[in-house]
């Protein structure tokens, strides 16, 4: 089906490059991206759902929201000079793009909050930098803090707008000194002529379904990639935006399959997730149905690069693996942020989802993305050649340098600012090029020296460790050892602790690692803090070093106490399913011979206690999962 909204082009190219050469022709200012952004209006931008109807907004309607907001929040900002900064302290949403355009609009700075930093970090940005105000739907800061709620008062006398042309982005949590990264409307354009390229060089990023092309706002704005790569590269073209109302599995997939999303751009730690829980529920469909997938995985790594037979194969042998998971709408998908298993790649690229890896940082913006559409090239783990206008090149001591019009034209580190000279700029990240082609290949400052004098990457290891329910799991040097630690669930007794252990050190024999990485530490706290999209080495060899990392103590007095909590735990889940009394339910009473349960019943409580534990269960658990025990031990069985 051919493209819509392409206004009275009959191609998406040709709709393509009059958009760009419009706007190559204005001054590259924010204030003319706004008007870029909007200038198709009947189009489509907003669709959320509350669970049943979907809402929808057009670009005109959008626009007008951040208008009324500007006028709105110059009224409240009355007296704030001109070019100072303001925050923006909110989840994806609607809201959040009107007033990223109304602080923009009223002559302030925007600065986009990373939302999973503490608040003492943030406080301390704010007071560091004399932020004049934050907007926050919820959180109060130490400067004057406004609620989204209190700017829909009356504006005062309408304003002549005078854009700002800076926009400050915080780097992620997971560095050591969080920075602010400038960048203006020319490095926004500079960032969407490098989009049109990727457009002209791949169909399949421009490709619809059913006409529509829909972009699903996991990534946060806040984010370079979800501001670049998500929200400016598809907004300027007037795509459609799929809103979450959360993160949780169920809403991601029913999001998906509801709205029929094309695009997906996300963090590694997704595609991980949904790769280990399709595999998973294949292996419990039985072993008749595991070397069936197993046969059509290896058929397609030998017919996957022969375009029509690869993609006819893919489409019919692994129909009900993708109906299980979003369905037949996705036509693009991006994983960044850090490194994403080979075997997960290899999964997605074959059962017939695009999944390309790409790369960038706060202080460079995007950096590239593999556009090859070679299935063995998108599973071997590069993140493609660099984008139009960015250079690359690998140093003497491995570490990956780049240089280019796109990148942040200032970076405020400690209070100070540095602006971009134009000069090659260090990631820290290890790097080799072949072919033109870039591998990241870790972060310098996490190698690991081991006692023979060997650098061991932590990155290279830690994809080629499988435990059990797929732990999460962080390799570092702490008090000069070479340490792994696991992040048990909260539930594991000590024979899952065990068990766990054991996988653990056979898996670093294997990988002959057992003399270069000798301690293990098995431990109940998370390793990801908050809302973390990954794991900190940093924080995490910190929190183990000052012991707010607890290692995990096979003491038998602690683990009945970890089964009396996750017996009440259960039973109250069975309780609530049932409505009654939890002292009335006995740890070995059959749901629904003994209590009465319906299958209703059943399957909501199933769908709670997934939640909570973050478990899957095998597609005939009302067979097997009946009574309060045996979800405990089922549970304790995951890790």
């Amino acid at each position: 089906m051919k493209a819509k909204h392409l206004g009275e082009f009959d191609s998406v190219d040709a709709f393509v490059r009059h958009k760009l050469d419009v706007f190559r022709a204005t001054d590259h200012s924010m204030g003319a991206l706004f008007e870029m952004m909007y200038s198709e209006r009947g189009n489509i931008m907003i669709e959320r759902t509350d669970g049943y109807a979907i809402e929808k907004r057009t670009y005109a309607q959008c626009r007008q929201d951040a208008i009324d907001l500007s006028e709105r929040l110059h009224a409240c900002l009355n007296g704030v000079a001109r070019n100072a900064i303001v925050g923006l302290c909110m989840d994806n949403s609607a809201e959040w793009i009107a007033l990223f355009w109304a602080i923009l609009r009223s002559g302030f700075r925007p600065l986009l909050m990373n939302i999973r930093l503490d608040d003492g970090v943030l406080n301390e940005i704010l007071e560091t930098y004399d932020v004049a105000c934050v907007i926050s739907d919820g959180r109060t800061f130490a400067v004057r803090t406004l609620r989204f709620g209190e700017l829909t008062a009356q504006a005062g006398e309408p304003f002549d707008p005078q854009f700002a042309d800076e926009v400050l982005l915080m780097t992620s949590g997971t560095s050591e000194h969080v920075k602010l990264c400038a960048y203006t409307g020319e490095q926004f354009f500079r960032q969407i002529e490098n989009s049109a390229e990727i457009i002209r060089v791949s169909k399949r990023m421009q490709e619809h379904y059913e006409g529509e092309l829909k972009h699903l706002t996991f990534l946060p704005f806040y984010h370079i990639f979800g501001l670049t790569a998500v929200y400016v590269w598809f907004a300027f073209f007037s795509r459609t935006f799929v809103l979450l109302k959360d993160f949780s599995p169920n809403t991601l997939l029913n999001t998906v399959r509801k709205h029929k999303v094309t695009h997906i751009f996300a963090i590694p730690l997704l595609w991980e997730r949904i790769y280990e829980t399709a595999t998973a529920e294949i292996e419990k469909r039985g072993e008749k149905t595991a070397k069936k997938f197993d046969k059509g995985m290896r058929i397609m790594d030998r017919i996957g690069d022969v375009p029509l037979l690869g993609n006819l194969f893919s489409k019919l042998a692994f129909r009900e693996v993708r109906e299980g998971i979003f369905g037949e709408s996705p036509r693009f998908c991006i994983s960044g942020g850090s490194r994403i298993s080979p075997e997960a790649l290899r999964f997605f690229n074959h059962i017939g989802y695009r999944l390309a890896n790409g790369y960038g940082m706060s202080e460079i913006g995007i950096v590239s993305v593999e556009l090859s559409d070679s299935r063995k090239k998108l599973c071997d783990g590069a993140v493609g050649k660099p984008i139009s206008g960015m250079e690359c090149r690998v140093g003497d001591d491995g570490e990956l340098e780049v240089r280019g019009a796109s990148m942040a034209s200032a970076i405020y580190l400690d209070g100070k600012r540095h602006a971009y000279d134009g000069s090659w700029f260090s990631t820290h990240d290890l790097a080799r090029i072949e072919d033109g082609r870039l591998f990241i290949l870790g972060r310098a400052d996490d190698l690991i020296v081991c006692e023979n004098g060997e650098n061991l990457n932590p990155d290279q290891v830690e994809c080629r460790i499988r435990l059990s329910n797929h732990r999460p799991i962080c390799l570092l040097t702490a008090n000069g050892e070479p340490t792994l630690v696991v992040e048990l669930s909260e539930y594991a007794n000590a024979a899952t602790a065990n068990a766990i252990r054991d996988q653990a050190r056979e898996q670093l024999k294997n990988l002959r690692l057992d003399g270069s990485v000798r301690r293990i530490v098995l431990t109940k706290t998370p390793l990801m803090s908050g809302q973390e999209f990954k794991v900190s080495r940093a924080r995490v060899r910190r929190a183990l070093e000052t012991g707010a990392i607890v290692p995990y103590t096979f003491d038998a007095a602690g683990t009945e106490s970890e089964d009396a909590a996750l017996v009440a735990r259960v039973t109250k889940h069975f309780a609530d399913a049932l409505r009654r009394d939890p002292a009335s339910i006995e740890p070995n009473a059959h749901f629904f011979y003994d209590l009465g349960g319906t299958s209703l019943d059943y399957f909501a409580m199933i769908s709670a206690i997934q939640g909570e534990f973050n478990v899957g269960f095998p597609t005939d658990a009302g067979g097997s999962l009946s009574t309060v025990n045996e979800f405990c031990r089922f549970i304790r069985e995951q890790g």
